[in-house]
């Protein structure tokens, strides 16, 4: 197992971000830039630290955003930290606190597609387990009610293609499912499936909910490789809090008060 480093880009202040490599001993790697970490802040540039143990290799990326940053209160320390091991799973921590009440709802916003990123995902396997949703008003925001999956394109609860009954939500998914047994203690939440691979992915999360995203809006972009993306050419499987939490009391709460320490999971476990 082991760590590469390397410039990535430069700031227009002048300083360097880098891309961490984490690698483990059966070929997986992931890349990880602390240049926005690839959660909430993503304009900032993160400290970084990396970590390596008999089973692991981890970076962990901090950041204090200051009182009112983005129209929130208080100084937050926050730290996320990427474990990569050799089971092929990616460990995603994270940790923050206040000096003031404020809220806080961390997710990773990383796209995916298991068959190498080409063509669309319409053609994975999709299970997430969850009997609700959060109903979007006319603004795509949750009007503080849930609703079921039963007998609608949102029902995942047995294994489906993403485009099975994706022409009934046009543009496509895009929309918060309530985490079934939510208790804060860590559950297997959803997973992908790609027959013509082989991989498979598993999403394990002690958050209340999962946004599924299905890149709805990529008209074209040259990736990896030279591929170019297109609709529907990833998916994403956000575990956070519900949306617009803060304005809705009925959904989990995500106030976070000065001595208390937000702390959050997720796992992507990959397999083929």
């Amino acid at each position: 197992m082991e760590i590469d480093k390397r410039k990535f880009g430069v700031l227009p202040g002048g300083k360097e971000a880098f891309l961490y490599t984490l690698k483990n001993d059966r070929g997986m790697e992931v890349d990880i830039t602390n240049y926005g970490g690839i959660v909430g802040f993503d304009k900032v540039l993160w400290t970084a630290v990396t970590g390596k143990s008999l089973d692991t290799v981890s970076l962990n990326l901090g950041y204090e955003s200051a009182d009112m940053e983005e129209g929130y209160p208080g100084n937050l320390l926050v730290e996320v930290e990427y474990s990569l091991n050799d089971q092929n799973e990616l460990l995603i921590s994270y940790r923050a606190t206040t000096d003031k009440t404020t809220h806080v709802n961390m997710t990773n916003h990383s796209y995916f597609n298991l068959n190498n990123c080409k063509g669309t995902v319409l053609d994975h396997e999709l299970m997430i387990d969850a009997d609700y949703v959060t109903r979007l008003d006319d603004s795509q925001i949750p009007d503080g009610s849930i609703v079921s999956v039963k007998d609608t394109a949102f029902d995942f609860r047995t294994s489906k293609l993403v485009g099975e009954d994706i022409q009934n939500v046009a543009p496509g998914y895009d929309i918060n499912f309530v985490v079934n047994d939510y208790s804060g203690e860590l559950l297997k939440v959803a997973a992908v499936y790609h027959e013509g691979s082989g991989r498979s992915m598993e999403v394990l999360t002690t958050e209340p909910g999962v946004q599924l995203y299905t890149a709805n809006y990529i008209d074209s972009m040259i990736g990896k490789e030279g591929l170019e993306y297109k609709k529907h050419s990833a998916i994403c499987l956000e575990t956070q809090h519900y949306p617009d939490t803060p304005n809705k009391p009925s959904f989990p709460s995500t106030v976070l008060h000065p001595g208390e320490e937000y702390t959050s999971l997720t796992i992507y476990r990959f397999k083929w």
